[in-house]
């Protein structure tokens, strides 16, 4: 028998050969993807191709993970492959995205979940900024938040919506986990103020109210602003993500502090083109209706009928007039089936205007 000397030298060998068979292979398959750059420019023509497809993304993600036999979890598996197709886009063409930072936000951390490391992320300071760069062509996509499972819908990004000619091209889940932090130096027993964004003190209610009843708490414009707020004022902290006290090279002094273990955030992709199907797929549509009695059910029965399921309903006044209201609703399948298409034909032939907003592929894990 080998001692475990001789046993490590052979194994070790055996990664070497296997890193260079995959070397190899992720080679040829960003030559391929080079080839693939070249067709779609030349069938073009005039008009600037479209590189990144959501869709085809997600079926080569749900694929992968059909396939993985382990050890490594589909989850690890399809993170790498996130990688590797990020890495290969970007030598088709470099993706700008525009975000809501600054930099170190949860926003940031889906982003490059969504499109991986390659991409080249701006970020922005509101999610107006967001949309207005998308819708300018100044950025190819954008990635805003737009609903936790504790505090509920970001409705300012929904505002947006009513005057913008984006489409939903994506969505993205998080699972969202707040560290309290402080800078360098600072002494835990002296702080006197805990910054974070209004909703990150709700998602943190109970822990806080346990461990600093007495402290002020003092909203910042984002997590990722708190964290850089306070290496600027002495004996404070802030509540923010890992990707936050990486950024601004902070001490964790406590590590998932929010109330819900299961804490998520919904993210969208804007951007300016339709998505295909996928497969998996959800749509987003915004619809007015008449202010009369009933004009809900008559909103939703088509829904029930037809066996469609609904993943959300959110209600905002509308700019139109005083007491007048607007639907945002998310539900499974894709505009192109036909099934849905009846829904949506049926809605409108009833509300005063419905707005599609997008088809997209369904978010695929959590993490």
């Amino acid at each position: 028998m080998p001692d475990a000397g001789e046993q490590l030298d052979q194994l070790r060998q055996r990664i070497d050969a296997l890193d260079t068979a995959i070397l190899g292979l992720l080679n040829e398959r960003a030559s391929c993807a080079l080839e693939v750059a070249e067709v779609k420019q030349a069938a073009s023509g005039d008009v600037a191709p479209i590189f990144y497809r959501p869709e085809r993304e997600a079926q080569v993600l749900r694929n992968i993970a059909a396939k993985n036999p382990g050890p490594l979890s589909d989850e690890k598996v399809m993170q790498v492959y996130r990688q590797i197709m990020s890495a290969c886009l970007a030598l088709e063409e470099p993706l700008k995205v525009a975000y809501l930072g600054p930099e170190g936000t949860f926003t940031q951390l889906a982003t490059l979940k969504q499109f991986g490391h390659a991409v080249v992320g701006v970020p922005m300071i509101t999610v107006d900024d967001v949309f207005r760069e998308v819708a300018a062509e100044n950025c190819h996509y954008g990635v805003v938040p737009v609903e936790n499972s504790t505090e509920g819908v970001v409705s300012h990004t929904l505002d947006n919506f009513l005057s913008s000619s984006l489409r939903i091209c994506g969505e993205v889940e998080l699972r969202i986990h707040h560290h309290l932090m402080i800078a360098p130096g600072t002494d835990p027993a002296k702080i006197t103020k805990i910054y974070a964004h209004q909703q990150t003190f709700g998602q943190c209610r109970r822990w806080l109210d346990g461990h600093y009843p007495r402290v002020p708490r003092i909203t910042a414009t984002s997590n990722a602003e708190a964290a850089r707020h306070i290496l600027e004022e002495e004996n404070v902290a802030a509540i923010a993500g890992e990707i936050a006290a990486e950024t601004y090279g902070l001490t964790i002094l406590s590590k998932k502090i929010e109330d819900e273990s299961d804490n998520t955030t919904r993210f969208i992709v804007v951007g300016r083109e339709a998505v295909g199907p996928s497969g998996k797929d959800k749509t987003s549509i915004m619809v007015s209706t008449h202010n009369q009695p009933g004009a809900l059910y008559k909103l939703l029965e088509p829904f029930h009928r037809h066996d469609v399921s609904l993943t959300s309903i959110e209600t905002r006044p509308s700019r139109t007039g005083m007491w007048s209201y607007v639907f945002f609703i998310d539900f499974e399948g894709h505009a192109e089936d036909e099934i849905v298409a009846q829904v949506i034909g049926e809605i409108d032939s009833d509300a005063l205007e419905v707005k599609m907003l997008g088809s997209y592929p369904r978010a695929i894990t959590r993490s």
